[in-house]
């Protein structure tokens, strides 16, 4: 079978390998076991490899190159125009030759990718819409244009649009899906925490606006001027990293608040099994795997309702869910500390709900798609 994958992730070469954004690549790694040839279509970039990128375990792989496109400025804007032709029938001819077409949404390369699947009705494709499929939810007119192609089944023929979450009224080719970072060997048994004790908050992600990473520090901050013994690890890089290190430093955090920077598996891994709570208040979410990984592991996450998040803490049972401002995510998690047993309790049902969700349940999942 002839894989196509069209995506918006920057790829990089190194040592003959192809590198790319870890949590993707170590996705379609699996996807990619059940194919003899593989074509990418994506932009490349030439950097250096990070500590969040990893390799794909395939050498029969291809990579396309296009430019990549944003519409974040006029200038950009308009550079971009001038790159769509190119791009365009450049994933044309690859649909052309490829057996299967798996499209990477939601994006710019994604939304020219659904507009061309549309001349290809009689290939097998796939969808992995990564983002939040809530119909009710205010998205980019990008996102919500994706949504609506994909959903549609007389442009949109052999298809299955995997998204995160189980929403009514939707047209038979959208299948409720998930997204897993660990295997079943990896299941441990329940660990201890004392809740009484310090507690070790936790934040996963970038550091940009849309994860709220200086609500997170407010909140622990808030804990501790109340007198709480807390502290506060976040495991991430981005653009706001220099404003929260000003503000950690403005107001004397420093012994609560540690910017760890990006890290690899195990390093995260070991920080949420001595962790307690992990705070992702995000404005917008697919699947955050940053919650499930949490979960794994018995740590309760603190959580804003958005996308499937609700779904996924059972609306409170398994986690702590908040508005996204300070007093109320303060005043829910001094509830819950309130009745220290019942925290026990939470975080085994996180644990067991996320350990239903492993990569060999994920792997078994895709070899019946790509089988069906």
């Amino acid at each position: 079978m002839r894989f196509l994958i069209i995506s918006h992730t920057m790829h990089k070469e190194h040592n003959n390998s192809l590198y790319a954004y870890a949590p993707y690549v170590k996705e379609m790694n699996i996807w990619l076991k059940y194919a003899d040839k593989i074509e990418i279509v994506a932009p490349k970039i030439n950097k250096e490899i990070s500590n969040i990128e990893a390799s794909y375990v395939y050498q029969n792989i291809h990579l396309n190159t296009i430019p990549s496109i944003a519409f974040t400025s006029f200038k950009n804007s308009v550079s971009s125009i001038l790159k769509l032709p190119k791009i365009f029938f450049t994933i044309f001819r690859a649909c052309k030759n490829a057996d299967h077409i798996h499209l990477r949404c939601p994006g710019n390369i994604g939304l020219i990718g659904c507009f061309v699947q549309i001349f290809f009705s009689k290939k097998i494709k796939t969808a992995k819409y990564a983002g939040n499929w809530n119909p009710k939810s205010k998205q980019p007119i990008s996102y919500k244009f994706q949504k609506w192609i994909l959903s549609n089944t007389v442009l949109t023929k052999n298809i299955k649009v995997l998204v995160y979450g189980d929403w009514k009224n939707q047209t038979k080719n959208i299948k409720p899906f998930f997204t897993a970072s660990f295997y079943n060997s990896e299941i441990e048994d329940e660990i201890e925490r004392n809740y009484d004790a310090k507690l070790n908050f936790v934040f996963v992600g970038s550091l940009v606006k849309g994860k709220r990473p200086l609500l997170a520090i407010k909140i622990v901050e808030a804990l501790y001027i109340q007198g709480k013994k807390v502290i506060l690890e976040l495991y991430g890089e981005g653009v706001l990293k220099p404003e929260l290190q000003k503000y950690i430093t403005n107001n004397n955090l420093e012994n609560i608040v540690i910017l760890k920077g990006s890290q690899r598996k195990n390093t995260i891994k070991k920080a949420l099994k001595e962790s307690h709570f992990l705070i992702l208040a995000s404005k917008s979410e697919g699947w955050p795997k940053a919650v499930a990984e949490a979960m794994f592991f018995g740590v309760i996450p603190i959580a804003t309702k958005i996308s499937c998040v609700p779904f996924m803490l059972d609306y409170g049972n398994r986690g702590v869910l908040i508005e996204p401002n300070l007093n109320d995510a303060v005043r829910q998690i001094n509830l819950h500390l309130k009745d220290t047993s019942n925290l026990k309790s939470v975080s085994l049902l996180a644990s067991k709900w996320s350990q239903n969700y492993t990569l060999d349940v994920f792997e078994t999942e895709i070899s019946k798609l790509l089988k069906s």
